[in-house]
């Protein structure tokens, strides 16, 4: 009888009805579907209560007319043209009164992408950059991170007992960073922080590292063969250092321009200092097993540079030490050197 009709309130009920799940999809980042604000759902219900009410008042008035044009007896083939020619004009009526409500759907869709993006309402474009500029300020900010590295150590003359039986060592450290990004739009930061590293002896060829009784060490022979070998040393080490970031400003728009500081591409170049919390000295074979945490001369403080190219979540580092490993005239020169990645978790 009056499709138009039906499928006006059709959309009145389904607008209603879903007004807070499909009205606005607008693919913004979500935790599953978008949550929609409070003023846009309150809008759109009082937009949809007051399209109800149109279509119900016209909808009334013309029932009304349709009784009284099936009181005039007319021939089936005029009563139906009437009837449409009805059903025409309260549709076009409808549609008018609708149009004439003048919801801007442009600004509603507007008070969503804000609500989306700063998860409240926003009354005035103030607020909205002040908004902006809280949510987009500089980085600042401590964040766990895990590295590994090959170790091994440089000498101007490699011909000494160590050297020469030096094996497979290793850096593994984790800690806490500190990001400090010096201005919104800085390309540049400072990064520091703490961080526990072990850093882990082998020898090769049956060789390990011995002490006599006058605490002197020196690599020597193992009397048979040994499965496992490793002097391990714990440090507490503190970076200090520049970081530079080089992808481009980004918009956050209301002129808000912001430098991501921990991610897309970025080079950091700092020194480390740290100091000796314990050495242990573990040995395993078909002779002797023995660990051992007493004084192997490793040197109890430490300090280098380090170089770190950085993408994301991901690093490529290059560690030197600038101080000896052992000290004293225990091998003298030999100073760590750790290539190896690292992981911001």
């Amino acid at each position: 009888m009056i499709k138009k009709i039906i499928m006006m309130g059709l959309v009145c009920f389904y607008a209603s009805f879903i007004t807070a799940q499909v009205i606005i999809k607008l693919n913004l980042p979500t935790k599953q579907d978008t949550e929609v604000s409070p003023i846009v759902k309150e809008k759109i219900d009082e937009y949809a209560t007051k399209i109800n009410n149109i279509i119900q008042e016209e909808k009334k008035l013309m029932e009304l007319e349709l009784e009284f044009l099936a009181k005039e007896n007319l021939a089936q083939a005029e009563f139906n043209k009437k009837k449409a020619e009805i059903a025409d004009r309260y549709s076009l009526k409808i549609d008018n009164r609708i149009e004439a409500l003048g919801f801007d759907m442009d600004e509603i869709i507007q008070k969503q992408v804000r609500y989306s993006l700063l998860n409240s309402d926003i009354t005035s474009n103030e607020e909205l950059k002040a908004k902006l500029m809280k949510k987009f300020r500089a980085v600042r900010n401590l964040s766990p991170y895990f590295s590994y590295g090959i170790m091994t150590l440089t000498n101007d003359q490699p011909d000494n007992n160590l050297d020469k039986n030096i094996a497979y060592s290793n850096n593994l450290e984790l800690g806490m960073k500190l990001n400090y990004q010096f201005d919104r739009m800085s390309p540049w930061g400072l990064i520091s922080g703490v961080g526990l590293s072990w850093r882990t002896i082998r020898l090769d060829n049956n060789k390990f590292f011995s002490k006599d009784a006058n605490g002197e060490v020196s690599v020597a022979n193992y009397a048979g063969n040994i499965d496992k070998n490793k002097m391990r040393t714990g440090y507490l080490m503190v970076p200090l250092g520049l970081q530079y970031n080089f992808s481009k400003l980004k918009n956050a728009g209301m002129d808000v321009q912001y430098k991501p500081y921990s991610s897309g591409f970025r080079v950091a170049a700092n020194m480390y200092g740290g100091v000796k919390m314990s050495t242990n000295n573990i040995i395993r074979g078909d002779a002797e097993d023995f660990r051992n945490r007493s004084n192997y001369q490793v040197n109890p403080f430490v300090y280098g540079g380090q170089f770190t190219f950085s993408y994301n979540g991901l690093s490529l580092f290059v560690k030197k030490d600038f101080s000896n490993y052992f000290k004293g005239n225990l091998y003298p020169n030999d100073k760590a050197l750790v290539i190896g990645i690292g992981l911001g978790l």
